[in-house]
């Protein structure tokens, strides 16, 4: 079936949704009443923005070029493809329903100006013993705090930058299974572990068997890529809430083939987020506090099994690297008015910046940090619709000027919620 039948379908069927009430839906979501499995809940999320952007050129090419962490694939424009100018964003059609006493199943598709995505599509259980739950089919990593956010949850218009350089513009989104343990314990705890495909491209890039002038690469099947994470919740009283969280993972094969030579080798990375919030009970979020930072580590190491001939930049077979990058981001918003929020995000990646092997690079190339200040003023005129005023300011380092590029960035995104749409995760 072609792209246009799809979107006529999907047209039609969120037509009935969009046809009841914002509020009658809005009042089972709250009350946690599933779309059955013949009439499943169905929300829209439109998004879009304007966007402009100063100083050294593109910003998302200088992200294709930020030093240390060039990545196998080179990064989609975020949001769907952002230029100067209007541009339609991370459109968002939900689809979820209870199948039975068994299962549930959550279909979200992404939908750009000239594609549609499968954002994620995944069944979960409903009534595992001891606290269990089991997740499968294509969903975002439950490691971190951002990673398994819809970009409608962000409270900027963008992805930070730790996660867009170390796993790609997506975040790590895979397929695959996880399994969730929530114990019986006084305090809150949540422990999860994944075993997932590996096609992400900053952290299990897999492109599979390819013969070179010399060597060859290896193919191997999935899963290529597992997970673990864990949070904790104490109990604060009824005005404060705390979440820690602690998560890793390791990629046993991660392919880097292109140029004069083919890399491959296992990674691993860590990290830990915590999220800290304060409900002042004012009027639509006046006076409440969200404070959230997370710090991301990465180490791939790699060794060259394919060389071209001929090439000035032709590694030996058999020589290894070991890169390690890093990087962490720490934001807070504040209601300083009914309706009202503003923001203030700080995000540094690179202060461990090594590419590994030094042998065929200029002996002056600074391997510095890439940080940006953003801040962000949010209307929140209902339950349904959000505009928001976003300004930023990143100094990148660079592969191709060998410095540090400047970027000044400026939003004015829209955000329409149609349909019924679930309450937020913490």
């Amino acid at each position: 079936m072609s792209v246009s039948k799809h979107v006529l379908s999907l047209s039609l069927v969120a037509g009935v949704a969009v046809g009841t009430p914002l509020s009658a839906l809005a009042d089972d979501t709250r009350q946690g009443q599933p779309g059955s499995r013949f009439n499943p809940a169905i929300s829209v999320i439109l998004d879009g923005n304007f966007y402009d952007n100063r100083n050294s050129g593109d910003f998302f090419e200088g992200l294709e070029h930020a030093r240390g962490f060039v990545n196998p694939h080179d990064h989609d424009h975020d949001h769907g493809g952002t230029e100067p100018g209007f541009n339609l964003g991370h459109t968002e059609i939900g689809f979820s329903a209870s199948v039975d006493h068994y299962f549930d199943a959550v279909l979200t598709l992404a939908v750009g100006s000239h594609d549609i995505e499968v954002e994620e599509a995944y069944g979960v259980t409903r009534s595992l013993p001891a606290g269990l739950q089991l997740k499968f089919g294509r969903f975002f990593s439950g490691i971190g705090y951002e990673n398994d956010q819809h970009a409608h949850d962000w409270d900027f218009t963008d992805r930070s930058l730790p996660y867009t350089l170390i796993f790609g513009d997506h975040g790590l989104q895979e397929n695959g299974v996880q399994l969730n343990w929530l114990p019986a314990w006084p305090v809150y705890t949540r422990l999860g572990a994944e075993l997932l495909q590996g096609e992400n491209e900053g952290m299990a890039n897999y492109e599979g068997a390819r013969d070179y002038d010399s060597g060859a690469a290896s193919d191997r099947n999935g899963p290529r890529l597992w997970t673990v994470f864990a949070k904790l919740g104490p109990d604060l009283g009824p005005d404060h809430a705390l979440q820690m969280g602690v998560f890793g993972g390791k990629s046993r094969l991660h392919q880097n083939l292109h140029g004069s030579r083919g890399e491959e080798g296992e990674t691993w990375f860590a990290g830990t987020d915590w999220v800290y919030r304060y409900d002042a009970g004012g009027a639509h979020g006046a006076g409440s506090l969200k404070l959230q930072a997370e710090y991301i580590y990465r180490e791939r190491d790699l060794s060259v099994v394919g060389v071209r001939s001929g090439s000035e930049l032709t590694h030996p077979l058999g020589e290894r690297r070991r890169d390690k990058q890093d990087g962490f981001y720490v934001q807070g918003t504040y209601g300083i008015a009914p309706r009202w929020m503003a923001g203030l995000r700080y995000e540094r990646a690179g202060m461990t910046n090594d590419p590994g092997v030094r042998s065929n690079l200029p002996a002056d190339v600074d391997w510095a940090e890439s940080e940006r200040m953003t801040a962000a003023l949010t209307w929140q005129a209902s339950e349904f619709s959000r505009l928001r005023l976003q300004l930023a300011q990143s100094r990148l380092a660079s592969d191709n000027s060998g410095g540090r590029d400047r970027f000044d960035q400026v939003y004015l995104q829209y955000q329409l919620a149609l349909g019924a749409h679930g309450a937020h995760s913490f």
